[in-house]
């Protein structure tokens, strides 16, 4: 039985398990700046206690989003079908989003700095509707870019069809 979120006739391409990596690291970052801003803040304003407390809370909050970081990496997927690319991704809130090539007007890649540490980049597609919107994060750089073109070429051939 086919699911909604994941039909059986597709053949899915998963993305890089770096990009769990990366966005770890992002928020190892930000959990580490909150950490030491929650202790001065706490510990000056307060009392060191509470200044200790902020760090545990932060520690959790790190620990618990490494983990769904991980889960939400294993659930994005893509798929390039005959006339529109599918993108599914999410664990509790699923989505999936379907693109005709048609409707497609231009095709981002986009690479932050951890990203291109990591090898990394971003496809992003526009349509001409913003809820139809797509984007793939964790993709080689050389992925990217053959998706870029392929689907550029494939949304100016489905257009001219129109």
């Amino acid at each position: 039985m086919d699911d909604l979120f994941a039909p059986s006739d597709v053949s899915w391409t998963p993305v890089s398990p770096k990009l769990a990596t990366v966005r770890r690291l992002n928020a190892a970052i930000m959990f580490g700046l909150l950490a030491i801003a929650g202790l001065l803040l706490f510990g000056l304003l307060m009392d060191w206690l509470y200044g200790v407390l902020a760090l545990v809370v932060a520690a959790i909050g790190l620990a618990w989003s490494w983990v769904l970081i991980g889960r939400n990496q294993r659930s994005w997927k893509y798929a390039e079908r005959e006339d529109e690319l599918l993108v599914s991704h999410g664990i509790m809130f699923r989505q999936l989003v379907v693109v005709p090539y048609g409707r497609m007007q231009f095709v981002d890649v986009a690479a932050g700095p951890l990203e291109r540490a990591f090898d990394l980049a971003t496809v992003e597609l526009h349509t001409a509707t913003p809820a139809t919107d797509a984007k793939i994060p964790g993709l080689h750089p050389d992925e990217a870019a053959r998706l870029r073109d392929r689907l550029s070429a494939l949304g100016q051939a489905q257009a001219w069809g129109l």
